[in-house]
């Protein structure tokens, strides 16, 4: 790997095609706003012509001028068309390296190859991004990588590094049970109305709503119909989605990392480093609180500005919640995740219902005055706001186990946060005026997750508890 290599020519077309899915939306619009003009148009294709060109020359040229190569203690980049710009990036600096496989990459049995390092560029992209090289490469980079941080020296030829063991693999059954319980409707209509959006200037939607006002009084039953259908096939959509992209989801631990690996259509692997572990976070949707079921995300000090997923990721994705402790302890010795509560006292209650009901309790208010008796039905809003806040109450709660604290509560799921004190970045302790006269108080806690922060809350504590937790917190930064 010490000689200097290119990309595989696929790359090219990989590069291609990003930026004409980039240009694209932009020509559409260029040729709805100018259809009037014949010649306007003409213009605009013959200007496209060129910019399609140009792309195509540019990604030739910046694929011949684009190589990489392992050299010593290091990944050295070289690229750039007029202005040749070199790239070391220290071993010691990656902090993980992800494969996917794309339609082209698949096509050709390629793999794209993604580095993260230490702090990172603070970028949309990952460090390195190899769009196109051969899994025996890509096995290679890896090999090199994890000898290199296994020995502390420079320069090694890669050698082949253990498989490591196998602790989760997605069955059939909870394949579909994860996507029959996913929330990708609302990810999916969402998708379509920002699209829509988009739209206005070209769709008169005013005038078109106007048109049919009438139609829509007399036809309501028709219109009730239409709207189940569009819910029923986007949840259609989410439900095929979920299952392509979590098909063949396994979890694999070698001696210094998590390796997962998922997808049908689009394989991607991705290697969390076990010291960037900042958190362990367990979910549970109110459908899979029922069944017992919950997924679990770890959050991670790696990822890029655009790549989400690379600081909080999902290790299980869905698994019978009583199972998540024995499935992961024996792994990640440092967590313990059977632990018990201690929750909020009885008179913050009363609090977790006054925040319900700010939004709900107007709300009824402006239905009794302008839809008379059919007001009544805002009464259902009410007594489910109320209801939601008592969960919310009955699910808060706060542990330490030795160096650890776990934080629980309940926003639309139940989230359960579980973290290391030494990675804890800050923690807060607040108290309303409110609080301070019924002795209560919120913890806040953050540990780092990507180029931003996560972490957990509980509200309306009793201050004794509060100071407990801000004493186990303060020994620990002088030391303890």
């Amino acid at each position: 790997m010490f000689e200097p290599k290119r990309l595989h020519p696929i790359a090219m077309l990989v590069n291609v095609s990003k930026k004409l899915k980039e240009f694209i939306f932009t020509f559409i619009a260029l040729l709805v706003i100018g259809n009037k003009d014949s010649g306007g148009k003409l213009f605009l294709i013959g200007a496209s012509a060129i910019v399609v060109i140009i792309i195509m020359i540019t990604s030739i040229l910046s694929w011949l001028r684009y190589t990489y190569r392992l050299e010593q203690d290091e990944l050295r980049i070289e690229y750039g068309i007029f202005v040749r710009k070199n790239r070391y990036i220290p071993i010691e600096r990656i902090q993980s390296i992800d494969l996917s496989e794309g339609l082209f990459q698949r096509m050709f049995g390629l793999v794209q190859l993604k580095v993260e390092t230490a702090g990172g560029s603070g970028g949309a992209e990952a460090e390195v991004v190899l769009s196109a090289i051969t899994k025996e490469e890509a096995r290679q980079i890896q090999d090199f990588v994890s000898a290199a941080k296994s020995t502390g020296g420079s320069g090694t030829e890669p050698k082949q590094i253990s498989q490591g063991q196998l602790i989760y693999k997605i069955t059939t059954g909870q394949l579909m049970l994860l996507s029959l319980t996913s929330g990708g409707v609302g990810v999916v209509i969402s998708a379509l109305l920002a699209f829509l959006s988009q739209l206005d200037d070209f769709i008169p939607y005013e005038r078109l709503f106007r048109g049919v006002e009438n139609w829509a009084v007399s036809n309501i039953i028709l219109i009730v119909m239409i709207v189940f259908i569009v819910f029923l096939l986007a949840w259609i959509i989410a439900l095929f989605g979920t299952m392509l992209k979590y098909a063949n989801f396994t979890v694999i631990k070698t001696e210094r990392d998590l390796v997962i690996s998922q997808g049908l259509l689009e394989r991607r692997q991705v290697t969390i480093p076990l010291k960037r572990i900042q958190a362990i976070r367990i979910n549970e949707n109110i459908i899979r609180e029922l069944l017992g079921y919950g997924s679990v995300v770890v959050e991670s000090a790696g990822g890029s500005a655009r790549n989400e997923e690379g600081a909080k990721v999902n290790l299980l994705p869905i698994i019978r919640t009583k199972k998540i402790a024995s499935m992961l302890e024996p792994f990640l010795a440092d967590y313990h995740l059977n632990t018990h509560f201690t929750p909020p006292p009885k008179q913050a209650l009363i609090r977790y219902f006054i925040r319900s009901w700010y939004l709900s309790i107007p709300i009824v208010i402006a239905a009794l005055i302008f839809l008379k008796i059919w007001g009544l039905l805002s009464l259902i809003l009410l007594a489910f706001s109320t209801f939601w806040a008592y969960l919310k109450y009955k699910d808060a709660g706060w542990n330490l186990d030795g160096n650890q604290l776990c934080l629980r509560s309940r926003g639309i799921i139940r989230t359960t946060v579980f973290m290391k004190k030494n990675k804890i970045q800050s923690l807060e302790i607040m108290e309303s005026f409110f609080q301070r006269k019924k002795k209560l108080a919120t913890v806040e806690a953050f540990v780092k997750s990507g180029f931003g922060s996560a972490g957990g809350q509980v509200m309306d504590l009793e201050t004794s508890d509060t100071e407990r937790i801000y004493n186990w917190y303060s020994r620990s930064k002088n030391g303890d």
